[in-house]
């Protein structure tokens, strides 16, 4: 008998499921890059295989210097972002699984609320903050939405709760302070959230579009998604060109993810059991 003929009907079933969705998901993105690879007159040629496929789209985007400030933009706010989650998420998750202090059950509580409020909703009172201090058109004014996540403080606690206790009370047995014992024993002990949590903030953060769009005026203060935006005018749209960028800012993301796929997966895994 062969292995297919062994397989349970569910088991196959699924696998056929899984590989139809893998299509569905994986097509606009060949899509994507073939049309990057099209002139003007190409574009609404639908064959994923151009027929004479080209480079100028991105020898023209690369030449052009706005693209750069854009992409440069995007790493350093997303950077920013992924390494301020990291350390101040992760320096309250702690504090909430392992102090207790009177309302840390309430602290918890309103953190999580903050959840269920949609980001639409956030927006103005955003703006109206950045306008009063002067952080429109700013580095700060971009970056300081997610500079601290609930998710994040959420996830991060739930892994911090599962950290034995008895480490951290030899800890202060050898005379650490609590910062230390923090930074140098709870946190390598927590390294698969910690890489979940640095992994979903860098994406969340490079894809980014409504609140950059919002509160940067400037073609050089805009992210590479907003950036994008702008070769999409009321006379036309550039689709050629807005498939090249949006393939080069693709690149990071799968390279993330090839990169660190097992942590994604493993933090995904781990957090569910936890929750």
């Amino acid at each position: 008998m062969t292995a297919l003929s062994k397989a349970r009907p569910g088991r196959v079933v699924a696998w056929t499921l899984l590989f139809l969705g893998g299509i569905v998901m994986v097509t606009p993105i060949l899509f994507m890059f073939s049309t990057s690879l099209k002139d003007s007159s190409q574009v609404f040629d639908l064959r994923l295989v151009p027929a004479e496929p080209t480079l100028d789209n991105y020898r023209t985007i690369l030449e052009d210097g706005r693209f750069l400030r854009w992409f440069l933009n995007s790493l350093f706010i997303a950077v920013l972002a992924t390494v301020s989650n990291v350390f101040f998420d992760g320096l309250v998750g702690y504090t909430l699984a392992k102090f207790r202090f009177p309302g840390r059950r309430l602290v918890f509580l309103a953190i999580l609320s903050t959840l269920m409020i949609p980001t639409e909703m956030l927006v103005i009172p955003w703006y109206l903050m950045a306008s009063r201090f002067g952080w429109l058109d700013s580095y700060w004014g971009i970056v300081f939405p997610g500079l601290m996540t609930a998710f994040g403080t959420f996830l991060m606690r739930q892994f911090f709760e599962t950290v034995p206790d008895d480490f951290l009370e030899a800890a202060r047995i050898d005379g650490l302070n609590e910062f230390t014992i923090w930074w140098k024993v709870a946190m390598p002990l927590v390294t698969p959230a910690l890489s979940a949590l640095a992994i979903f903030t860098f994406l969340g953060n490079w894809t980014a579009f409504i609140w950059p769009l919002i509160v940067s005026t400037r073609a050089e203060m805009f992210t590479l998604p907003v950036g994008l935006s702008s070769f999409s005018v009321e006379q036309s749209v550039a689709w050629e060109m807005i498939m090249t960028g949006a393939a080069i800012a693709t690149l990071p993301t799968l390279l993330v993810f090839l990169v660190l796929q097992r942590f994604i997966v493993r933090g995904v895994m781990l957090a569910g059991l936890k929750g």
